[in-house]
């Protein structure tokens, strides 16, 4: 495969099966020099939960670090095809070709406006489509030549037998269509048999393999090409000499989603099974030795595999079958992925983020196809995860859409009066909060707490919770005194059912004193901010980033008492926890960067400002653009540092 030149579109097409995927993983590897803009890879299967434009965004800020903006200069919100275009536009680094694989395309015309255009860029897609665009390159690769199918066949069970025995070789090189899948699965096989075993009684066993599935299902024989039959033929073989604890792993694996996997989710769900760990390492090895599962390299862990389409689509076929385990498998899946969805705090830190990547289409698959198996106390978990893991990045439409799935679900599931409505009609405000959209935000937690308290006890956990929310809001809205009583509410509910020292009253404490903070009442704001401190420091359950909000509010009133050295100390504080947890390019590192260059302006430093300030500003402008009033705020402290200086 010869490497795609400037402005080229390459295409590797062929059925299912023929290593498509597989080709292109390792033309990357091979070439990685020759991209040293980056090589990018996404997933352009078309779902209902997922899509191109997404995947490039997520891609870009994930991995690229870039912080696409949400609206134009103009204040206007950018849609999905101009977050894109911005995208491929600030692509770092900003020079050297880009490899963009896009594996899996099953509609051209939904790819085409989201393809990058430049000198740049080179284009290499997987599709079973053939004849895609006369302005594309198309690699066929629907079967291997007789020749490379024959090697490929000696090379997994040896010269010796294939010389013995060459006819009957070419036979079942062409009995496979010379797919690439079926050889390499009969050749785990052989492997596995003792010196005896002939290449004609492989074919044989196949042959009958083959009738007996005919037989048996001829609805799903009639979705499968002849040579893909034979692959469904050599899996049955395999599968027939797995014990039966191997194959509950195999039904099991076809609930993940067509991505790669950690095998630590198999040995959890395999454990809530009952499986031993020495079944477990049995299953992962008969799995690995017969070519079901492929372990790749992934940068987050060493024990990542995946499977083949195909593969995954007979062992889906056995789940289905198996109606005393199905209902069990799906329901220990659904436990795995809530476990990881656990883990996804408020703020998800850089390496957080980095994991939960890995875990995403999985979680997608409890959320979605199997969101029926999630037992009702976990049922919030795997939506909220998926709306803070997208809000965090910037990727807001993405974030709306599992908010708003969470709130439908939640009222299908549920019915309308339910606390679990509630929880997530506050999750909703709380990021259109984040986005300045507070008008939208106001009705959904006045209407979660009408819910909160009607459902439940006055001094339940969530009436608090959404007081203290609906009382940053009026805050942010310029409403203080409607604030200050329900924040005294909320902390009142929070002491009794947590006690005094609990982080959640860290949390309260710290809104309070940004009230008494609003009408300039300094001292009764560091004693609150002081206290909240202290419940963070002295906590178990040790949050960095919410000890960096509260130092960095508190820095804030020495600042306005003229105790610029304490601010100063307080701020750079902050900074450091920030950038450690949350990367460089963090919106929180930005508000730090202002904080401390307004500080060094206020002493005249203006050199030290000024570099601030710039580093706030450009990260600000990418975060939430260049209308949000951080950016506004940010540009006209500079401006005044020049009127300073002149």
């Amino acid at each position: 495969m010869q490497k795609p030149g400037v402005f080229a579109i390459s295409a590797v097409a062929g059925m299912g099966g023929v290593g498509k995927t597989e080709l292109a993983i390792k033309y990357a590897w091979e070439h990685e020099a020759d991209y040293p803009g980056g090589i990018c890879w996404l997933s352009a299967r078309e779902s209902k939960e997922s899509n191109l434009a997404v995947e490039i965004v997520h891609f870009a800020q994930l991995y690229m670090k870039l912080k696409v903006p949400q609206n134009n200069l103009q204040g206007k919100l950018l849609n999905p095809t101009e977050q894109v275009a911005w995208c491929w536009q600030n692509w770092k680094p900003l020079e050297g070709l880009v490899l963009v694989i896009l594996d899996d395309v099953t509609n051209l015309e939904t790819c085409r406006e989201f393809l990058p255009k430049g000198k740049r860029f080179c284009v290499l897609m997987t599709t079973r489509l053939r004849n895609l665009d006369t302005n594309i390159q198309e690699i066929p690769l629907d079967v291997l030549s007789p020749q490379e199918a024959l090697e490929l066949l000696t090379a997994l069970v040896g010269e010796k037998l294939i010389q013995k025995e060459l006819q009957t070789a070419k036979e079942l090189c062409e009995w496979f269509g010379y797919l690439p899948l079926g050889l390499e699965l009969i050749g785990r096989y052989l492997a596995k048999k003792p010196p005896h075993w002939t290449l004609a009684k492989m074919l044989q066993r196949l042959e009958e393999q083959r009738l007996e599935d005919e037989a048996i299902n001829h609805c799903q024989q009639q979705t499968l090409s002849t040579a893909q039959r034979g692959v469904l033929a050599a899996f049955e073989l395999s599968w027939l000499e797995l014990n039966p604890m191997t194959q509950l792993v195999g039904k099991l694996l076809s609930l993940f989603a067509p991505d790669i996997f950690r095998w630590e989710w198999v040995e959890s769900a395999s454990s809530l099974l009952n499986l031993s760990s020495t079944e477990i390492e049995t299953a992962n090895q008969q799995l690995y030795d017969r070519h079901l599962i492929v372990w790749v390299e992934d940068k987050d862990t060493d024990v990542c595999y995946k499977i083949h389409p195909l593969i995954r689509k007979f062992l889906k076929v056995k789940l289905d079958a198996d109606f005393e385990q199905a209902d069990a498998l799906k329901q220990q899946f659904c436990r795995v992925m809530v476990n990881d969805s656990k883990l996804v705090p408020q703020s998800p830190t850089q390496d957080v983020t980095l994991r939960v990547n890995t875990a995403v289409p999985h979680i997608v698959e409890a959320a979605t196809r199997l969101n029926e198996w999630l037992k009702d106390e976990d049922f919030c978990y795997p939506f909220v995860a998926l709306g803070r893991f997208y809000a965090d990045q910037g990727i807001y439409h993405k974030a709306e859409y599992w908010y708003k799935q969470y709130l439908s679900v939640s009222q299908t599931r549920f019915g309308e009066e339910h606390i679990e409505v509630a929880c997530s009609l506050n999750n909703l405000a709380l990021l259109y909060c984040k986005q300045g959209r507070y008008i939208d935000a106001q009705p959904l937690f006045q209407r979660a707490l009408e819910l909160n308290e009607r459902l439940s006890k006055e001094m339940y956990p969530y009436v608090a919770t959404t007081l203290n929310n609906l009382g940053l809001l009026y805050c942010e809205q310029g409403r203080p005194f409607e604030a200050e009583p329900l924040f005294q509410k909320a902390l009142a509910i929070r002491e009794e059912s947590l006690g005094k020292d609990h982080p959640e009253i860290a949390t309260i404490l710290n809104n309070l004193a940004y009230f008494y903070f609003s009408l300039d009442e300094y001292n009764k704001a560091k004693k609150l901010l002081e206290k909240a401190l202290k419940i963070r420091e002295k906590s178990i359950e040790r949050n960095p980033v919410a000890l960096a909000i509260i130092l960095n509010n508190l820095a804030h009133i020495y600042e306005y008492q003229e105790r610029y050295m304490k601010a100063k100390d307080l701020y750079n504080e902050a900074l450091e926890i920030r950038t450690s947890f949350l990367g460089d390019k963090h919106l929180d590192v930005a508000q730090s960067l202002n904080n401390l260059g307004v500080v060094h302006a206020k002493q005249k430093r203006y050199e030290e400002a000024k570099f601030l300030l710039k580093q706030a500003l450009e990260i600000f402008d990418k975060c939430v653009g260049d209308r949000h009033r951080y950016t506004v705020s940010t540009r006209a402290s500079l401006s005044n540092i020049c009127d300073d200086q002149s």
